[in-house]
């Protein structure tokens, strides 16, 4: 009878769990921005620029440098937090919109905001804002993420509490967990963004993460 070698064994036992493993860890890449809560995202058309949401407006971050080119300030309906951000086709204006579903568009070449939005028919209109679960009866007290999960493949990537970020196989089975020990607030959901070979997270301290996913 033939003996198999106890490494290859231990090889072969293993290598379901490595290929499970989807999300390579740890982040290669890191993004600071104000220190405030990471809630929403959106890349540039180009792949140039990351528009980021925070509880305290948002920021126009270069891709390639991590430098802030500009900081938004948002305070609608008693609200700063930014809950969904995109650019148009071109990428020179951005809206960011709130927890009461108010739009504000801003120019991404003077810094300024557009003191109307009915040249931007771009923008999500009303029907599709209050659809986003962000309308005038919500309270700035509770949260309304929009980012907390997606589809990679027949894999599910979802977020939890204290920020952490599941990946979950086909029959819904959490398969890798994404932990972030940094973060100190346990209502944190991290927002989740899949582009090119990244998977970027969202901190509660200002931090967005690029994992590489395979």
């Amino acid at each position: 009878m033939k003996h198999i070698p106890l490494p290859v064994v231990l090889m072969a036992w293993l290598a379901p769990g490595a290929i499970a493993r989807i999300v390579a860890t740890p982040a290669e890449k890191t993004i600071r921005t104000a220190k405030a809560e990471v809630v929403s995202f959106a890349v540039a058309p180009k792949g140039d620029r990351l528009l980021v949401g925070l509880n305290k407006g948002a920021e126009l971050i270069d891709l390639e440098t991590g430098k802030k080119l500009f900081a938004f300030p948002y305070h609608e309906d008693g609200g700063t937090t930014v809950y969904h951000v995109a650019f148009n086709d071109n990428g020179e204006f951005a809206v960011l919109i709130g927890h009461s579903g108010k739009r504000v568009v801003w120019s991404l070449k003077t810094g300024k905001p557009e003191p109307s939005l009915i040249q931007h028919r771009w923008v999500p209109d009303p029907r599709a804002v209050k659809a986003m679960g962000l309308d005038m009866s919500n309270s700035t007290f509770d949260r309304y993420y929009q980012q907390d999960e997606l589809k990679h493949g027949d894999h599910i990537v979802r977020s939890v509490k204290h920020g952490t970020v599941e990946v979950l196989d086909a029959e819904g089975k959490v398969i890798q967990k994404l932990e972030h020990p940094e973060n100190k607030d346990q209502h944190h959901l991290a927002p989740l963004l899949l582009w090119e070979q990244w998977l970027l997270v969202g901190t509660d301290d200002g931090r967005v993460l690029f994992y590489t996913v395979r």
